[in-house]
């Protein structure tokens, strides 16, 4: 099946240039617009059927981000009480079957049946971009923001290693990397241990109206992005077509990525590898539709404000 798939990850290649092309125009487009003032949000579809396991996207996530990714300071400070464990990625940077700090998307794999034959489908994974983040709105350092494209980003400057966003994310997104972070200068032994990293979805390609990495370098064009409501449309119109399967405009109260599946998810969700860093396809509930993170968030919004604006000062009273 692997051999397969690089011959025909192979053969796409040489058009591959020509369809980002025709792809990318529009998508340039729909991002200028929507920095520049549209407030509706920003979403990508992806067409599970036509995802072949090539990995293009994973390798150019990868390149692309490099200069994000965390260089930590070792050995590490000890943390005081051991409550905190130490999660060093750092020197398993080529793990590529899960997510890590290094890693912020990879596929997963599940054998189904389709039509009567057992199929192998291949599926694109990273931070399903919540409408409404809890990420975001349980940080309690404001490291955790959300465009005005709508999708959402770490701040690893600001951020402190808590994983306070992993565990509010319906789908443990998020991963730490120690010994990297604002905490080392402000209490090494008693902060949050290191900085959480996850897909930031190219947020800076996306300002200067550029394709995400993944989306350019995939021969197949499986992504599509644009805003929400067209992307829903366009996603629902391909469900029908094919007879399929939506995930991820209800989950959770709706997100910014949007699976179509030729097979019913919880299929899916049962064929799949699922533990540490492979999230699952489970149906979800909306959590900040629950009264008590909705309660959190109002009482750690002006708190995450100030530590967020402290940390800014901070960094630039540094750099004078």
């Amino acid at each position: 099946m692997r051999s397969q798939i690089s011959r025909r990850a192979f053969i796409k290649g040489s058009i591959a240039a020509a369809g980002t092309v025709v792809a990318g125009t529009g998508i340039a487009k729909a991002a200028d617009a929507l920095v520049n003032g549209k407030k509706e949000p920003l979403a990508t579809l992806l067409d599970i059927q036509k995802c072949i396991g090539c990995e293009e996207c994973v390798r150019a996530c990868r390149d692309v981000n490099a200069a994000k990714y965390p260089e930590p300071e070792k050995p590490f400070p000890k943390m005081y009480p051991k409550t905190v464990p130490v999660q060093d990625w750092s020197d398993k940077r080529e793990v590529m079957d899960r997510l890590t700090p290094y890693n912020w998307l990879y596929i997963q794999h599940a054998f189904v049946s389709l039509n009567g034959r057992e199929t192998e489908l291949t599926i694109p994974r990273r931070c399903m971009h919540c409408a409404n983040p809890p990420c975001v709105k349980l940080c309690p350092w404001g490291a955790a923001k959300q465009e005005k494209n709508g999708l959402s980003r770490i701040d690893a400057d600001l951020c402190l290693g808590g994983s306070k966003c992993k565990a509010v994310c319906p789908w443990s997104i998020p991963e730490r990397q120690t010994g990297v972070g604002l905490y080392l200068e402000l209490m090494p032994a008693l902060a949050g241990n290191g900085v959480m990293y996850k897909c930031d979805r190219c947020y800076n390609r996306l300002e200067k109206g550029e394709t995400p990495a993944c989306i350019e370098a995939c021969p197949e064009n499986v992504q599509t992005i644009g805003p929400r409501r067209e992307i829903l449309e366009q996603a629902h119109t391909l469900a029908k077509e094919i007879n399929g399967y939506v995930y991820g405009e209800h989950e959770n109260g709706g997100t910014h990525t949007i699976y179509v599946s030729p097979v019913p998810f919880d299929q899916l969700n049962a064929a799949i590898e699922k533990g540490k860093g492979k999230p699952h396809l489970d149906r979800v509930e909306n959590m900040m539709a629950d009264g008590t993170n909705l309660s959190r968030a109002m009482l750690i919004a002006p708190l995450a404000g100030l530590a967020a604006a402290f940390g800014k000062f901070y960094l630039k009273s540094k750099e004078k």
